[in-house]
């Protein structure tokens, strides 16, 4: 079949073009992959010899230049090159090869076939699983120019071949270590960066090299926990600056604790507890690689207090753009290869010449970044052949035990490298050893207090639940479309292909074991609440979850959520939507990963547990305080207590110490009916007052029972100009929400005691305009 000829937009992809022009929907996309795709374009050039560069083609590629085959390309993550001619008038035609045959073809015996994909023979061609797997995302097909296509000057001057290396010694002191090659250019070249300039030396090969030892440089630390100081990196050669980037100066140690069975990162010798989400795609149907497309989306997860996101195996190495972001915000990466679950065919030596190449191209990109923070060998790869009952010397093989390490090594030696997610354990996916991918509290349906008792160590992905948009998101994306009662919603639930679950039935789980509430007869009678009580369930694991995780004395050094963003609308995994609104999950990450942190464990007849966190690099003096309500609304025990927080460090309390006498707080001893029903600990400024953490504790979980309430709120201006709702209460109110259409609070879905004035900062949404004109707000309660 041929299809008409349509405008396209490069980079962009087939399925892009072809919606933009009606021909496509994303709602209910086509097969891409059994058909091939030609790009035609003509352009003008003053004749003579010209480089040409595809920074990636998606992905049996043929390019044609004149009516000349230029290149071929049968890998969708590498870059290529090649010089021509041209003419004053010129053709480029770029064909894009039906996947399909390809996908069909034969290869060497897999030892074993995962579910994961719709297609073994996925392993044998180098191109995204994305679009590939049913349940997980729309069959949205990666078709097409997705990264830029340039055209420049054969004989221009250039850098290429740069591997920067930016070190940062226990004592302080850094140096930056730069080879280069340096084409079409004659002179010496000269190094800088910080203030510090050298001239680079030729090397036998042709390579410039220097050394770099600035003074008094800023080390790059994750926002969490200082500064992400960055540096320009230069280099001059005669009256031309070719500028190489930004890079800081960090230092990466693996902690595998006392036993040798953990792993943690320590960041310049301070141990950084590593929390964040699994990235998916900033959009799958464009697959866009520029920084406007990736700073909403990293500047949320900033503003949540995550400092690690983890691009997976099964999704899409990213550009540059996204590295020099998270640089910036200081976001640590941690980057599989883009290898999963498959047993790849690494005998077939042409099939490994493609992984190294790849690889050399991916790492090139990120020289000098200093965000990137792990590489690992792949996702899944360990635990499926595992999972299929196969002894160890059948799953662990050369791709992630040689050939990656050794590229990793050459490549970024400043990087740890780690051979699988997960891998560590007696058996890979063993969580009290190595990396876990943790789903005890989740899909395995296990109590909350699996999360302590499972000793995880660190969670390379953990806590997937269907988390449900905000109704806004669903008015527009699923209009009229109710739970349980469509397929339309069924379709946007995630699930794992041939489990007869979704990731709904576990949320549902929840609901009814956290809260008591038949699911299934509240969905029927009351859908709203249902979808209430639904977004507020899996923010609550959420966040009891990482108070576990995160207190002193847990096992646990990071936890990745699974995922950071939805690739359609729905009940998806993402804690944003694919609208790009955070979900009511979002804002329970968000509390619980605060670099100044209160949080509460229930240690039953050990009491109530109060953690203190100061993961800044300053000491902070605060002030504890307690009280124990009864109807939310009356105090029955109160108590405080000063603490100097040293940086970098937490301790655990007892509620007694703040109290300073016995108080049945969790209710574990049941003397008689309960005196209350909530506790509030909030964390307090000591010299100001402000309340920088508070959190609270239920002995029952739920209460089913109606309040009275009065609840007032008023809209002001803060010092900064923007607006603020201000909101008071007279009794404590499980879940706030708040509404508006032109503005994005700051907070969303969180518990308000009585007696202290909330104020919620709202941010303006993107293109609503909304800088001076009073929003309009809507303050609901659950």
């Amino acid at each position: 079949m041929r299809l008409q000829d349509v405008p396209a937009k490069v980079p962009g992809t087939v399925a892009s073009a072809l919606a933009a022009a009606g021909l496509y929907d994303p709602e209910n996309p086509h097969p891409l992959h059994d058909r091939d795709a030609w790009y035609r374009t003509e352009f003008d050039a003053e004749p003579g010899r010209y480089r040409l560069a595809f920074d990636g083609l998606a992905t049996i590629t043929e390019v044609w230049l004149n009516g000349e085959r230029l290149l071929d390309s049968r890998n969708m993550f590498r870059r290529y090159e090649a010089e021509a001619e041209l003419s004053e008038s010129n053709r480029l035609e770029i064909c894009f090869r039906a996947l399909e045959p390809h996908l069909n073809a034969r290869g060497p015996r897999a030892r074993w076939k995962p579910q994961l994909a719709t297609s073994q023979g996925l392993r044998l061609i180098r191109t995204t699983l994305l679009g590939h797997m049913p349940g997980w995302c729309p069959e949205i097909h990666a078709v097409g120019p997705y990264r830029p296509i340039r055209i420049e000057p054969a004989d221009a001057p250039r850098i290429t071949g740069t591997h920067i290396l930016a070190d940062l010694a226990p004592d302080g002191s850094a140096t930056l270590t730069v080879s280069l090659k340096l084409e079409n250019a004659g002179g010496t070249p000269e190094l800088s960066c910080a203030g510090t300039t050298a001239e680079m030396i030729r090397q036998e090969d042709g390579r410039w090299t220097a050394v770099l030892r600035p003074a008094d440089v800023t080390a790059w630390m994750p926002h969490t926990h200082g500064t992400p100081a960055l540096y320009d990196v230069s280099v001059k050669e005669g009256d031309q600056r070719f500028s190489l980037g930004k890079t800081g100066f960090r230092r990466l140690d693996v902690d595998h604790g006392l036993d040798g069975k953990g792993f943690g990162l320590k960041v310049n010798g301070v141990s950084v507890f590593c929390r964040g989400a699994v990235w998916t795609c900033a959009d799958l149907l464009n697959l866009p690689g520029d920084a406007d497309s990736y700073r909403p989306l990293l500047e949320a997860a900033r503003d949540a207090g995550m400092n690690m996101l983890r691009i997976g195996g099964t999704m899409l190495y990213e550009t540059r753009a996204f590295f020099d972001i998270c640089d910036d915000l200081g976001l640590l990466i941690w980057q599989d290869f883009q290898f999963a679950n498959y047993d790849y065919p690494v005998k077939d030596e042409a099939f490994v010449q493609e992984v190294r190449a790849e690889v050399h191209d991916q790492l090139a990109k990120t020289q000098g970044s200093p965000s990137l923070a792990v590489l690992c060998g792949g996702s899944e790869i360990y635990q499926q052949g595992a999972m299929m009952g196969l002894p160890e010397e059948r799953w662990k093989g050369p791709l992630c035990e040689e050939i990656l390490p050794e590229l990793a090594g050459r490549l970024r030696p400043d990087v740890p490298y780690v051979p699988n997610a997960p891998s560590g354990g007696v058996l890979p996916f063993s969580p009290g050893e190595g990396i876990a991918h943790y789903y005890g509290v989740g899909a395995y349906l296990r109590p909350l207090e699996d999360a302590r008792r499972a000793n995880v160590r660190f969670a390379a992905e953990c806590l997937a639940f269907s988390n449900i948009p905000e109704q806004r998101s669903l008015d527009e994306g699923l209009p009229g479309i109710k739970p349980g009662h469509d397929p339309r919603w069924k379709a946007r639930v995630p699930r794992d292909r041939g489990a007869g679950w979704d990731f709904e039935d576990v949320r549902d789980h929840y609901l009814k074991t956290l809260y008591g509430i038949d699911p299934a007869a509240l969905r029927y009678g009351d859908p709203d609440r249902y979808l209430d009580l639904g977004r507020a369930v899996t923010g609550e694991l959420m966040e009891q979850t990482f108070a576990e995780w995160r207190r002193e004395g847990s096992s646990c050094q990071g936890a990745l959520v699974w995922t950071f963003q939805d690739l359609a609308m729905g009940a998806g995994w993402g804690v944003i939507d694919a609208a790009g609104r955070p979900k009511p999950a979002f804002y329970a990450l968000k509390r619980a990963f605060r670099p100044l942190q209160v949080s509460l464990t229930d240690e039953g007849t050990g009491g109530l547990a109060i953690h203190v966190i100061n993961e800044r690099p300053e000491e902070k003096q605060v002030t504890l305080s307690l009280e124990c309500l009864r109807d939310g609304q009356v105090p029955v025990v109160s108590g405080r207590k000063d603490l100097i927080l040293n940086p970098h460090s937490m301790q655990s309390l007892n509620a007694v110490e703040l109290i300073g006498a016995f108080f049945d707080v969790t209710y574990a001893y049941r003397f008689g009916p309960p005196s209350h029903d909530v506790t509030a600990v909030r964390m307090l400024d000591t010299e100001t007052g402000e309340v920088l953490a508070e959190t609270f504790h239920f002995p029952d979980r739920f209460d089913r029972g109606l309040h009275q309430l009065e609840i007032r709120s008023e809209l002001s201006r803060s010092r900064t100009g923007l607006f603020q709702l201000e909101i008071e209460t007279d009794r404590l109110i499980r879940f706030v929400q708040i509404n508006c259409d032109t503005h994005q609070p700051e907070e969303n879905w969180f518990p308000l005691a009585p007696g202290a004035k909330k104020k919620i900062g709202l941010q303006p949404t993107a293109g609503s305009g909304a800088l001076d004109e009073p929003p309009k707000c809507q303050v609901s309660v659950l």
